[in-house]
């Protein structure tokens, strides 16, 4: 099975980078080389082997989503720099479109 090959002065193109002519063949072995490394995945027997995510087990460090003590309102905004009916009072940053 051949590997595809890469356009790399396509690629270079579409985003907007000069490359010379000796960089644009550096990068498409660079490229076609590794296509071909994966294109050696597709050949190996998979069946029966469960996919993964990670090679090594992962667990879940999320703790448990318990309800706790919070703060009050008024300890909230016990150290805000300015508040107003009870919410903190933040500077404006987006200014009016009129």
């Amino acid at each position: 099975m051949n590997a595809p090959q890469i356009d790399v002065a396509y690629i270079a193109k579409l985003a907007k980078i000069e490359l010379s002519p000796e960089e644009t063949e550096r990068f498409s072995e660079d490229l076609n080389r590794i296509l071909g490394y994966i294109a050696q995945l597709g050949e190996w027997n998979t069946d029966g082997v469960e996919p993964m995510y990670h090679p090594l087990p992962a667990f879940d460090a999320v703790r448990a989503d318990i309800p706790g003590c919070s703060l009050s309102n008024e300890a909230a905004l016990s150290n805000a720099p300015a508040e107003e009916d009870g919410q903190f009072r933040v500077p404006k940053v987006v200014e009016s479109a009129h």
